[in-house]
């Protein structure tokens, strides 16, 4: 058994394998590097995000503040769309069906528009 209290002489590296070394320390170094950057990259991208969508959501709430809309009574609902400041109610009542469009923010009815079968 050999003592393992006795080391012995590292071998000299030759100059290709010093260079090979070199070569593989600046390719990992490179790695960590693009690797760091992209993190914070997507950190970024989140902070982002999480910024814009807390705007983002409190934006049409105040868009829209309707209390109550006025519809002919006995009158069946048959969609109601929120889009650019307007509601867009289409409702049947009887044989008739109507589309009204509404201000988002007044309740105010802007245009009325009968639906006409062919």
């Amino acid at each position: 058994m050999s003592d393992p209290q006795k080391t012995e002489p590292a071998e000299e590296l030759t100059p290709a394998a010093r260079a090979i070394l070199g070569r593989a320390r600046k390719s990992f170094l490179f790695s960590i590097a693009l690797l760091m950057v992209g993190f914070i990259a997507i950190g970024a991208a989140v902070v982002y995000r999480t910024s814009q969508s807390s705007e983002d959501a409190s934006a049409p709430a105040g868009e829209y503040v309707i209390a109550s809309l006025a519809i002919p009574a006995g009158a069946e609902i048959v969609s109601a769309v929120a889009a650019d400041g307007k509601l867009t109610v289409t409702y049947k009542a009887g044989a008739m069906t109507s589309v009204r469009i509404f201000d988002g923010k007044s309740g105010d009815m802007i245009r009325e528009i009968p639906v006409m079968s062919e």
